[in-house]
C-alpha cells in the first residue's frame, strides 16, 4: 500500500476542536482521522478508516483462532425479539426507536443478543451440532444522553459481538475462558495497558461478567486493585465486607435536640459538643430518597437508601443495584406527597409504617447502633440499633468506595484508579435460550437448554482508547499493528528530495511496507514537520538537506529518536525497523 499526501484526503488542524475535552478526540479531529457530523456521530475518513480496520483485522484474527465464525446482521431490527426478552423496555431511552411506513415497530441494534439465539434455533436442532460460536463486527446505535469525548462515548459505534452456544454449563466456562484469553491476546497485541476486573451484568442478564478496562485518567470508570492478591473489581461489582454482627447490649433510644445541623460535620460537632457522644460521621446513619422508574412505564417506587454518614452515593452502583429500574432525584414536590418523610431529619424506624422500602449499606448490621434522624423537624436520635428499632429489607451495595477499604478476598487496602472500558465478557446462561425457546434434541431424544456467554470488543472506541494512552505533546503515537502505515517518508521541499522520497516509497512498497510518502510540493519544511509528528506513524524518514551529502534522517515516532544514516541504507533500515 502506497499512500501519497500530494492526493490523500486529508487536512490537519493546528487548533483543536473547540468542544474537545480529553486527548483523543482533539487529535483525532486534528489530524484528519474523524469529523462530527452530530454530537456522538462521526465519519472516518481515510487515514482514520485504516486504523478502524486494523483494530478490527486483529479482533477478527483471535475471534478465527478460537474457532469463532464471523456472521452480520441487520441494524434494523423488529421490536418483536426484543419484546420477547423484556429489553424493548429494559433498555428504556437508550434504544433508538422507530416506525416504517406500516406503522410496525423497529430499533436499531444495541446489542444482538436476540438475533443470535434466534438465528442458531432457525440452523441447530440436535446436540451433535454443539458447541458453535459466531460473532460479528458491525455498528451499534445507543441513544447516550450525553454522548460527548468523541468517539469514546458515540451515539453510533463500531463493535465485535460473539455468542457462545453450549449444552452445558461446563462447555459455557470452556467459552468464556476462550475468549477471555482472546481478549488477552487481542488487548496485548493493540498495545493497550489495561486491568481485568469483576463487573456487572446489567442489563445483559447472566452471572459471571468481567470488564477490560484501559487505564486512563480519563476514565468513566472507577475500578479498584488490590496490591496484595490480584483482586480487581469495577467500583459497581465490589462487595463491602460487613462486620460482625453486635452482641452487645446498647442503650435505649434518646432523641436529641440539632437545630441549625444541616450537614453530617455540623451534627457531629453539635452531638458532641451539647451531649458528650464522641461520634464520628462513620457513627451517623444518613438516609437517601429515590424514585426508582421502571422501564417503560410511569410507575415510580419510593425507596430509601441508609449508608454511614462518613459516605456518598455512589449513582453508578445504585444505578447498577438496582437495574433495570432507574433511580431518580427526590424532589421537593416528592416530598409533599410525603408528608411522613421530614426532610434532613429521616430515621429508618417510620420506614415500615409508611410502607417504604428500605434499603441498606451491609455495614449496617443487626446489633449496631446509629445516630440518625429523628422524624421530626430539628432532631435527631441517638443509639438506634439495627434489628431492634427498625429493620432493613435488604442491603445494597451504593455507597462510595474509597482507596484504602479493605479488599473483600484479603483484607489488605484498597487502591482505585479510572479506566475505560473496552471489552466485557458475560456468562449469560439461559436467560435468551429461555426467552426464544432455544433446545438441542439429546442423545437420548429429549431437549437440553441451550446455554449461552456473550463477549463484546469496542473496535472504534480502541483506537481512541490507544489514543489517549499513546500521544505526546506532538501528536499521535500509533503502534505498528493498527498504524495506517509503516513508514513516513517526507521529502522535505526542493525537487530532487521529493523525488527520492517518492523513489524511497516506491521501493519500500514494493517490499511489502505500507507507505505514507509527503511529495507535496510547495509546502514548507516546517508544516511537513508538524504533520510528520501530528500523524503519528510509527517510522518516519526526513529526505532533506542531508540528502546533498547522501544521508536522510530516520525517526523512531515512540521513541523520539533520530539519526542520520546512509541513503544507501535507508531500505534496509526501514525494513528493520518494521520488523522489529
Amino acid at each position: 500500500m502506497l499512500l501519497r499526501m500530494s492526493t490523500l484526503f486529508l487536512r490537519t488542524l493546528r487548533e483543536d476542536p473547540a468542544d474537545a475535552e480529553v486527548p483523543s478526540h482533539k487529535l483525532l479531529v486534528r489530524a484528519g482521522y474523524v469529523r462530527r457530523v452530530a454530537p456522538g456521530i462521526y465519519s472516518w475518513l481515510p487515514l482514520g478508516k485504516i486504523v478502524l480496520e486494523n483494530v478490527a483485522r486483529v479482533v477478527r484474527e483471535e475471534m478465527n483462532r478460537i474457532g469463532a465464525q464471523e456472521v452480520l446482521f441487520p441494524a434494523l431490527l423488529p421490536r418483536d425479539y426484543y419484546e420477547a426478552t423484556g429489553r424493548w423496555t429494559e433498555y428504556g431511552d437508550t434504544l433508538f426507536r422507530l416506525k416504517d411506513r406500516k406503522g410496525a415497530d423497529y430499533l436499531l441494534g444495541p446489542t444482538h443478543e436476540e438475533m443470535f439465539t434466534d438465528m442458531v434455533k432457525g440452523e441447530y436442532s440436535s446436540y451433535k451440532d454443539y458447541p458453535v460460536t459466531l460473532y460479528q463486527i458491525q455498528t451499534k446505535y445507543r441513544d447516550e444522553a450525553r454522548p460527548r469525548a468523541g468517539i469514546l462515548r458515540g451515539r453510533e459505534f463500531v463493535m465485535k459481538d460473539s455468542y457462545s452456544f453450549d449444552l452445558d454449563d461446563d462447555g459455557l466456562k470452556r467459552s468464556y475462558e476462550m475468549h477471555r484469553e482472546a481478549y488477552i491476546r487481542i488487548f496485548d497485541r493493540l498495545g493497550i495497558d489495561y486491568r481485568v476486573v469483576f463487573a456487572m451484568s446489567g442489563a445483559m442478564g447472566g452471572s459471571a461478567s468481567e470488564e477490560f478496562l484501559a487505564t486512563a485518567p480519563t476514565g468513566e470508570d472507577t475500578f479498584v486493585a488490590c496490591r496484595n492478591c490480584d483482586y480487581a473489581a469495577n467500583a459497581e461489582a465490589v462487595v463491602t465486607t460487613p462486620p460482625p454482627v453486635v452482641r452487645t447490649e446498647q442503650p435505649a433510644v434518646r432523641v436529641l435536640d440539632t437545630p441549625n445541623t444541616p450537614t453530617i460535620e455540623t451534627l457531629v460537632d453539635h452531638v458532641n459538643e451539647h451531649f458528650g457522644l464522641g461520634i464520628t460521621a462513620a457513627d451517623t446513619l444518613k438516609n437517601i430518597v429515590v424514585k426508582v422508574r421502571t422501564p417503560g412505564s410511569d410507575k415510580l417506587e419510593t425507596l430509601i437508601i441508609g449508608v454511614p454518614g462518613d459516605r456518598e452515593i455512589d449513582f453508578k452502583r445504585l444505578e447498577a443495584f438496582l437495574a433495570p429500574g432507574v433511580p431518580e432525584i427526590f424532589e421537593a414536590e416528592d416530598f409533599a406527597r410525603h408528608p411522613g418523610l421530614v426532610r434532613g431529619y429521616i430515621g429508618p424506624q417510620v420506614l415500615k409504617s409508611l410502607g417504604i422500602r428500605y434499603l441498606v449499606d451491609p455495614r449496617v448490621v443487626e446489633g449496631s447502633a446509629w445516630v440518625t434522624g429523628a422524624n421530626q423537624p430539628g432532631k435527631h436520635a441517638a443509639h438506634v440499633v439495627a434489628g431492634r428499632d427498625f429493620e432493613a429489607d435488604g442491603t445494597i451495595e451504593a455507597a462510595e468506595v474509597r482507596a484504602g477499604d479493605a479488599c473483600p478476598r484479603c483484607g489488605h487496602p484498597l487502591s482505585i484508579d479510572r479506566g475505560i472500558e473496552i471489552g466485557h465478557i458475560f456468562q449469560l446462561g439461559r436467560k435468551y435460550a429461555d426467552a426464544a425457546g432455544l433446545d438441542a434434541l439429546g442423545p437420548d431424544g429429549k431437549p437440553i437448554r441451550i446455554t449461552m456467554g456473550s463477549y463484546g470488543v469496542g473496535v472504534s472506541r480502541a483506537v481512541a482508547v490507544i489514543t489517549e494512552q499513546r500521544h505526546d505533546e506532538l501528536g499521535l503515537v500509533w503502534p505498528r499493528e493498527i498504524a495506517p502505515a509503516d513508514v513516513h517518508i517526507v521529502g522535505t521541499g526542493k525537487e530532487n528530495q521529493i523525488e527520492v522520497a517518492a523513489q524511497l516509497a516506491e521501493t519500500l512498497e514494493s517490499r511489502g511496507l505500507r507507505v505514507l510518502v509527503d511529495d507535496r510540493a510547495g509546502v514548507s519544511p516546517g508544516v511537513k514537520f508538524k504533520d510528520s509528528e501530528l500523524l503519528g506513524l510509527p517510522t518516519v524518514l526526513i529526505v532533506g538537506r542531508g540528502l546533498a551529502q547522501g544521508v536522510v534522517e530516520l525517526r523512531d515516532r515512540a521513541a523520539g529518536t533520530k539519526e542520520e544514516i546512509p541513503l544507501a541504507e535507508a531500505v534496509d533500515r526501514v525494513l528493520a525497523a518494521a520488523q522489529a
